[in-house]
């Protein structure tokens, strides 16, 4: 590592670290090395005010802002930071490990160009900062574009459910990274995948893949009879090229905004332009929560190792046999289920479906802190925790379902 004040005839100093102790940050230190050569160096936070002002900083071209969850007290301090780089057109690029929402979001507003989160996914630093030596191409209200449908079209896609029978049951994450591995599964030859968010009050695969919400979806769902491939292609919104996403609207709305022929309608269309179309449920069920049920190829209840789960998917077993419903369609999934060394765990994972009377078909194991920092920088497992354990399980399970789909194709 270079020093932050360079000795006469060493190399240019082109990008700075900020932090409190950049030994925290290991891997930042690796991909600055591998960016930057000897051409970069560390500044404690103290130290950054009054370099900016030294002529060795003319050259910097960006600085890596790195902070943790102790930071944050610290935050008027890290704006006036990014503002003074700014104020010199020195590009900032934030890192952030245990950062609350609220704390990035104030960061970013003071001008920061590029947030990437710690631990750092792979070659994303050299991204970022290739990004922020280019002039933007495309204006910011569009780097998310909707999606052209081919009118007429006549696939007939499988439809993949999942629903968590509790709060924090992990029904979403499953929804969007089950979608998001879907679609590269096969790489240029993936199949397309729709993902659609159904929790219209709660819902949260917006925030997950860092989409917006639009009044689009609302104006769509409002009136399902006069909707056509073109309104519903722009109801749509493509991620990263690869994943056609169905947001939740942008206000909360009544669940019984849709009646179950709109969502048939809506089920039926996206299962017409799509390979495989991945439905979010909400944990309440509606009145066409039958209609969803009756129209899944794989309907996954998401279930944990505990009494609230087990007292829901007693209720719900009670109330699909009660209406003659086709309560062994699901497909259990318990999440964060003990690993395979826990014996007195996996006991106790038999004992639930026995009491129960269910077949546990699917066990998820606990990914940890990754999880909830995925989904707070709205990136899939695959893009910011390729190697954790449950993004492999996860990958496993896309890989099985799209080959189960080939196969019944062929044999038909």
């Amino acid at each position: 590592m270079s020093s932050a004040t360079p000795q006469p005839e060493a190399a240019p100093i082109l990008a700075c670290t900020i932090s409190r102790d950049v030994q925290n940050f290991d891997l930042l230190i690796e991909d600055m090395e591998t960016a930057m050569g000897e051409n970069w160096g560390d500044l404690g936070f103290a130290e950054a005010l009054s370099f900016f002002g030294q002529p060795e900083a003319e050259a910097l071209e960006f600085v890596a802002l790195a902070i943790d969850g102790e930071d944050e007290d610290n935050l008027v301090l890290m704006g006036e930071i990014i503002a003074q780089a700014k104020a010199r057109d020195v590009a900032v690029i934030l890192i952030a490990e245990d950062v609350t929402p609220a704390a990035l979001h104030q960061l970013l507003r003071k001008g920061a160009d590029e947030f990437v989160p710690y631990p750092l996914p792979e070659q994303e630093l050299q991204s970022a900062i290739e990004r922020i030596k280019q002039p933007a191409q495309v204006p910011q209200q569009n780097v998310h574009n909707t999606t052209q449908l081919n009118a007429g079209a006549s696939k007939e896609g499988a439809l993949i459910v999942t629903h968590g029978l509790a709060g924090g049951s992990g029904s979403t994450t499953l929804a969007v990274n089950l979608a998001w591995e879907l679609a590269n599964v096969a790489g240029d030859q993936s199949p397309s995948v729709c993902l659609i968010d159904l929790d219209l009050q709660a819902g949260s695969v917006s925030t997950y893949l860092d989409l917006p919400r639009r009044e689009v979806v609302f104006e769509m769902l409002s009136d399902m009879e006069s909707v056509d491939d073109d309104i519903f292609g722009q109801a749509l919104l493509s991620f990263e090229d690869k994943l056609q996403v169905l947001t939740a609207p942008a206000e909360l709305i009544p669940l019984d905004l849709l009646a179950p022929e709109d969502v048939q309608r809506l089920i039926e269309m996206a299962r017409s332009h799509f390979d495989y179309v991945v439905v979010d449920m909400p944990k309440t069920v509606t009145q066409w929560y039958e209609t969803v049920l009756q129209a899944a190829h794989v309907y996954f209840a998401l279930i944990e190792l505990d009494m609230r789960s087990a007292q829901n998917a007693l209720r719900l077993k009670r109330a699909l046999q009660s209406e003659d419903l086709p309560f062994n369609k699901l497909r259990f999934a318990l999440n964060r289920a003990p690993k395979f060394t826990d014996l007195s765990g996996k006991s106790r994972v038999k004992r639930m479906g026995e009491s129960l009377g269910i077949s546990i078909d699917l066990q998820l194991p606990d990914g940890g802190k990754q999880i909830v920092q995925a989904c707070d920088h709205g990136l899939p497992l695959a893009s910011s925790a390729g190697k954790n354990p449950l993004r492999k399980e996860i990958a496993k399970l896309a890989q099985s379902l799209h080959e189960l789909g080939r196969s019944e194709a062929e044999a038909a």
